[in-house]
């Protein structure tokens, strides 16, 4: 099973989203940690992808990782998203990107507990929230 792409040009994504957006999405950029206001919300839904809507968590999977960022043990489907090294900034991790549109979305490390010992630490401006009620 695959997911279909969605390709734009660098100009299309900047006319679509906000600065900020495209300089985390686009030019993976991260988020000041402690600034996203996902980090305090626990309301049930979905969170997806602000580029281009693919789902990404659900609020189900998300827990306090006192990291200033939104992480989540589980993504909605391991098709929603892609995973890369990342030799970025002297470091090497493992960089989270939307499978549909190529969106940088954050990093997972594998440093915390079960269910899955995964933690996508996700920047907030990435996504966007539909609550279930929406659903």
């Amino acid at each position: 099973m695959t997911v279909d792409k969605i390709k734009k040009s660098d100009t299309e994504w900047q006319q679509l989203l906000t600065k900020k957006q495209y300089e985390i999405t686009t030019k993976k950029g991260t988020e000041s940690p402690g600034t996203c206001l996902f980090n305090t919300l626990h309301e049930p839904g979905i969170f997806k992808c602000v580029r281009c809507g693919t789902d990404l968590f659900r609020s189900s999977a998300k827990f306090e990782s006192g990291t200033g960022w939104p992480s989540y043990y589980e993504p909605v489907s391991d098709l929603n998203i892609v995973e890369q090294t990342d030799r970025s900034l002297g470091m090497i991790r493992t960089e989270v990107l939307c499978t549909r549109c190529g969106s940088h979305l954050g990093h997972v490390f594998d440093d915390v507990p079960p269910p899955t010992g995964k933690r996508y630490c996700m920047n907030g401006i990435a996504m966007k929230f539909v609550p279930e009620s929406c659903i």
